[in-house]
């Protein structure tokens, strides 16, 4: 059986996913001073500073970018971010991911925020896969994949390289 992957978002889909999903962030906090975006490390924080490019042409909100460090194959053991709890305490919060696969890695990053109270609390991300194990889901999100479990999504949003591979 041969292996075949597929581009199932190039550079330019994947720039037009990034500025609707900014544009329905900005909507749905447009009366807010201050958003933070927590990206998972690797490409959810590399998504989560592309959002905020764009989204600080569309918008005056104050947009602080977080680094949030899960071991993905151990996402029980501690979890690190860039910023402090009172950095984000009483704030609006989106945690941003590439992909939602399982949704292991998004559950334990929302049961980290959850420790101190937050204003509003959504997700977003590039890719959903709809093989969630956990009561977890994107609210904001560029494209639903159903795929089988056996296939992978790739996503590399790296220098002038932009895509989302199924292989």
């Amino acid at each position: 059986m041969t292996v075949k992957n597929n581009v199932i978002l190039n550079h330019t889909e994947i720039n037009h996913k990034i500025r609707r999903i900014a544009f329905q962030i900005y909507e749905n906090n447009v009366d807010e001073k201050e958003v933070i975006l927590a990206g998972i490390d690797k490409n959810g924080y590399i998504f989560a500073k592309k959002l905020k490019s764009v989204l600080q042409k569309i918008s005056d909100i104050n947009l602080v970018l977080c680094k949030v460090s899960i071991d993905k194959k151990n996402p029980q053991s501690e979890i690190k971010t860039s910023i402090s709890e009172e950095d984000y305490k009483n704030k609006s919060l989106i945690l941003v991911d590439d992909v939602l696969n399982s949704g292991t890695t998004l559950i334990y990053g929302v049961k980290h925020f959850l420790n101190v109270p937050l204003k509003q609390f959504k997700t977003a991300v590039l890719v959903n896969r709809n093989h969630k194990k956990y009561p977890v889901k994107a609210d904001f999100k560029g494209i639903s994949l159903s795929t089988s479990l056996h296939e992978h999504v790739n996503v590399v949003l790296e220098g002038n390289v932009f895509e989302a591979v199924l292989e």
